[in-house]
């Protein structure tokens, strides 16, 4: 790249800053603590937790297993209200589910197995009262051709593969064109090949939609491939750690990867290790 080309991609990459920090917050989760019961004791999921997202941010929440990523998300669905704090969308506090709020979950088991993939994808287009009859099928269809899956879509879940499962439920949360599509490790369950094929097939899909993502992983790699920012809780109870923002693809050096890895590994680490001390 010539000195003239370099500075020209930094001036773009500097506008593009600018403009994406005037921006307004379209989630705020403020001083967020998760309690609930375990049948034996309370136990705190995530305490006092603080983060924003902007329209078309790719989200993640990265963390151990059991540091509250999950519950968090669920808090944000509104399935969960918080012992302490407040979650606000567009300015008003979650207190409940909603259609601005769709979520896609790690198991194969959640779409309706008596319904064929466009009849999942239509669901809750019609239980919603958001669209019916021909609106809602072409709709639903829209979605179903942008995960590329026309040719099975009068098909039924049990015919689907993994991968192909995963595909359906990303289309019918998006084909509701909610205001934050929550994804709890949706692709944990699947092979290596599959989960990197579905996470190359969702940043395309972000590409043409720009939609806003809040994304769960315990996958260091996962997040940086997924994540434009992402957000480093510690081990049970899940307090934030870092946040950080990936690099722009224009500014990627070679090893940038491998680099971020090992900065985001550190810190857990070291974060787990301060634990342990304190702890012990």
């Amino acid at each position: 790249m010539t000195k003239t080309a370099s500075i020209s991609v930094l001036n773009a990459a500097d506008q593009a800053a600018a403009v994406y920090q005037s921006q307004e917050a379209l989630l705020d989760v403020s001083g967020v603590t998760v309690q609930y019961s375990n049948g034996r004791q309370l136990v705190t999921a995530t305490y006092r937790v603080d983060f924003s997202i902007k329209s078309s941010d790719r989200f993640v929440l990265l963390g151990p297993s059991g540091c509250g990523k999950s519950t968090l998300l669920k808090a944000v669905g509104g399935y969960l209200q918080p012992t302490e704090g407040e979650i606000r969308l567009r300015g008003k506090t979650v207190t409940r589910p909603g259609p601005d709020r769709m979520m896609v979950f790690q198991e194969f088991d959640q779409l309706l197995p008596w319904k064929s993939v466009l009849d999942n994808v239509m669901f809750p287009l019609v239980e919603t009262g958001k669209l019916a009859g021909r609106a809602a099928r072409d709709k639903a269809m829209q979605y179903i051709e942008k995960v590329n899956l026309a040719r099975v879509a009068d098909s039924y879940p049990h015919t689907l593969s993994g991968g192909m499962k995963q595909r359906v439920a990303i289309a019918r949360g998006m084909a509701m064109e909610p205001d934050i599509l929550l994804m709890d490790e949706p692709f944990a369950a699947l092979d290596a090949l599959t989960r990197r094929q579905m996470q190359d097939e969702l940043l395309q899909l972000w590409a043409d939609t720009r939609f806003t993502v809040l994304f769960v992983t315990h996958s260091i790699a996962e997040a940086i491939k997924i994540g434009n920012r992402i957000l480093l809780l510690s081990p049970h109870p899940g307090e934030v750690v870092a946040e950080l923002n990936s690099p722009s693809p224009d500014m990627h050096e070679p090893g940038w990867q491998t680099r971020l890895e090992q900065k985001i590994n550190s810190m857990l680490f070291a974060n787990e290790e301060i634990t342990e001390k304190a702890h012990g």
